[in-house]
């Protein structure tokens, strides 16, 4: 499929776009929802919790967006088949999918359990592994020009010691994002990471206060971002403004990562 040059007055209009994201109710997802939302796209919030998912809808139609709720579990295969037919059925198209539900789970390097490694890989890999999988037949048939965009973490470049778990599933999917980026790019279908630095979420203030105001001074830029720094990242990578952007990783960690 050849590409629609994009219009350098609208690169970053999403109208008519669906958009998948999951672990869209708060912090990340639900800032990138909301922004995708604000440039017109169709954004479907997928989370596990029901009403997490039904109070993110009620907020993005009350700014005049577009949304539908699907509850998901993003361990579960059956139920990422099911979120994307849900969408297809719902808004007839899907383009974007946006992999950034995540399992924080912590256990230092040599006291791993096996019930931590599968709760945690199935969540941070295989989840967005297999909706990519699930979605590709319909992402092929985007008429924009589709875009998977698979949240990462600055931790995946660190030595993350207490969060290895979670940094390993991060690091696979930087992995998969650049093979997906290489066999998916003649398909016009671009593949991109997004690795936030310490972001002001739910998952960073279950630290406790000391952990967090260390977190927060650890980039150059001395504070944590607010979810909302994340959005003009992700519209970069979903839009037309991103046509020639794939199998890349755009750091949004205030110089965390710098050497």
């Amino acid at each position: 499929m050849t590409a629609r040059p994009p219009k350098p007055s609208g690169l970053f209009d999403m109208s008519d776009r669906v958009a998948i994201v999951t672990g869209g109710s708060r912090g990340i997802g639900l800032a990138i929802a909301k922004g995708f939302a604000a440039h017109g796209a169709k954004v479907v919030i997928a989370s596990r919790k029901p009403e997490a998912c039904a109070a993110a809808v009620e907020e993005i139609e009350a700014a005049g967006g577009t949304a539908l709720a699907v509850p998901t579990h993003l361990g579960e295969l059956d139920a990422l088949e099911r979120l994307v037919d849900r969408t297809v059925a719902h808004f007839g198209d899907l383009d974007i999918v946006v992999n950034n539900a995540a399992n924080a789970l912590a256990q230092p390097v040599g006291e791993y359990t096996a019930e931590a490694w599968a709760k945690s890989l199935d969540v941070n890999l295989r989840g967005p592994v297999f909706l990519t999988q699930y979605a590709l037949p319909h992402l092929r048939r985007s008429i924009f020009g589709a875009s998977v965009i698979n949240v990462l973490s600055a931790g995946v470049f660190l030595r993350s010691e207490g969060t290895s778990i979670y940094a390993i599933g991060k690091g696979g999917l930087l992995a998969f994002t650049r093979a997906a980026a290489g066999s998916l790019a003649a398909e016009n279908i671009r593949v991109n990471a997004l690795a936030p630095g310490t972001v002001d979420t739910d998952m960073v203030r279950a630290n406790t206060p000391e952990r967090v105001t260390s977190m927060a001074h650890s980039s150059p830029m001395r504070r944590m971002a607010e979810p909302d720094e994340m959005v003009g990242p992700a519209l970069l990578l979903a839009s037309d403004a991103g046509s020639y952007i794939t199998g890349q990783v755009l750091s949004a960690d205030g110089g965390l990562t710098v050497h």
